[in-house]
């Protein structure tokens, strides 16, 4: 049918171009005849069946293309189905491939795993795990029970952990309140010692202020501090009727001892830093909490000076009494004298507190013979200060020979005692005399007792002549 239908339209196609061919030469004749005429209109009625049979032609045509494509969907159909069988084949097997790789790459974690020697495993696993008559004999079983094993044993030891852990947090917590605890007990001792001062007052048992003052005596230079302890030994020793008192600013002392540690030493691990921060009284704790910054460590120096009257920030006060009391009362002061030490030219200095001029000046003057405090008493502060220095006698503090000796500054006269009296070369046994008696006065310089025996002497001259 197919075949006839494509004959069919060739035929068509033949005879339309032989009739389109037949009617373009007659137009091309021109010739206008009624035949000529006649034949074109007869053209014109066999090229119009002609397109009307191709019509025909294409539609049976058509119909035997959907015929065709009918057929061809129906005969797809089975061989769709067998494609889809194949893929899904391929499908299984290509699965099959990758879980056979993975299970011939799969690596178990127990060959990592430390286990316990088969040995321990029967001797210590439970019943239950080894119990299996078929362990021995299966070697894939015996490895799982052995797992199980290892897991058992596993969970006992985080179990352990858990509680040593809590018992961990435990202890640290207990040792966390104990430094707590710990670290307020400063604090409260502090307020304890400030509590019983009071009490000790009223008791006579000054030992808060005791332990201050040999604290801030750790900081003295080493003359004030020879100084401090005979004068303090004095009085424990023979109740001589004396108050021993350090002032001063700690900070700066404490800045001080840290600059000559640094000087001597080289480095600044001659003296601990702690010990000298923990040395600190109470009552400049208090103070130096009120401080929001610290001040810059500052030495006293006398501003009209030249250096040389440069002191230590810390200096002794000694309250002198009356050693013979009336009526049983108590003592009354006699005098308060300050010894401080001049850093440039190395002698200590003594002077009556709170006098800065007028005859109370000349108040210790001549306490020995031939010691006014004006001049340097030894050749190194002269060598020091040089020939030319006068020592200011406006200065309230003087640096007399007998506070030298006191403070353990021990050093030679710039003569010979044989020759500190004009004495004429034939009076021999007065020669020797004044010999005796000026050996006598310099080793009585030396002696605290002595000295405070003079000092209140004349105290109490000065005292009865007013």
């Amino acid at each position: 049918m197919a075949k006839m239908a494509y004959d069919l339209l060739e035929e068509t196609r033949v005879a339309t171009e032989e009739i389109l061919a037949r009617m373009l030469f007659l137009k091309k004749e021109g010739k206008r005849e009624p035949k000529g005429r006649a034949e074109l209109r007869e053209l014109i009625t066999q090229i119009s069946v002609l397109f009307i049979s191709l019509r025909q032609v294409n539609r049976v045509i058509l119909q035997e293309e959907d015929r065709v494509k009918s057929e061809t969907e129906n005969a797809k159909i089975p061989v769709d189905h067998t494609t889809l069988q194949l893929h899904n084949l391929m499908y299984e097997k290509n699965h099959y491939l990758k879980a056979i790789k993975a299970c011939k790459d799969f690596k178990s974690k127990y060959p990592d795993i430390e286990l316990v020697p088969e040995e321990e495993f029967f001797r210590d696993a439970p019943e239950e795990l080894k119990g299996d008559p078929l362990l021995k004999e299966d070697p894939h079983k015996r490895m799982l029970h052995r797992l199980n094993f290892e897991l058992f044993q596993r969970k006992e030891l985080c179990k352990q952990r858990e509680e040593l852990e809590q018992r961990k947090k435990n202890l640290q917590e207990t040792i966390a309140n104990r430094k707590k605890f710990i670290s307020s007990l400063p604090s409260h001792l502090k307020a304890l010692k400030k509590a019983s001062l009071p009490v000790q007052q009223q008791l006579g048992i000054l030992h808060t202020k005791r332990t201050k003052q040999h604290q801030l005596a750790e900081l003295l230079p080493a003359p004030l501090y020879i100084l401090y302890s005979q004068l303090i030994a004095q009085k424990e020793a023979f109740e001589e009727p004396i108050d021993l008192e350090i002032v001063g600013s700690t900070k700066d002392a404490q800045s001080f001892a840290r600059q000559q540690a640094n000087k001597d030493a080289g480095a600044s691990t001659g003296i601990e830093e702690g010990k000298l921060d923990d040395d600190v009284p109470e009552e400049e704790d208090d103070s130096q909490r009120r401080r929001k910054r610290p001040k810059k460590v500052q030495i006293k120096e006398n501003v009209d000076s030249t250096g040389f009257y440069q002191v230590h920030p810390l200096s002794v006060s000694v309250h002198v009494y009356d050693d013979e009391p009336t009526n049983g009362t108590k003592p009354s002061k006699l005098v308060t004298l300050k010894f401080e030490y001049l850093l440039k030219l190395h002698v200590v200095c003594v002077g009556i507190d709170g006098v800065q001029g007028g005859s109370e000046n000349n108040f210790l003057i001549n306490l020995f013979p031939d010691d006014t405090g004006i001049e340097l008493p030894h050749q190194i502060a002269k060598l020091s200060a040089g020939f030319n220095f006068a020592y200011d006698e406006k200065r309230a503090q003087r640096p007399f020979k007998w506070v030298q000796h006191l403070a353990g500054i021990d050093f030679l006269p710039e003569a010979p005692p044989l020759l500190a009296d004009n004495i004429s070369g034939n009076d021999e046994a007065a020669k020797g005399t004044s010999t005796l008696a000026g050996l006598n006065i310099y080793r009585q310089q030396h002696r605290v007792q002595t000295i405070l025996q003079r000092i209140r002497a004349r105290k109490k001259s000065q005292l009865a002549l007013k």
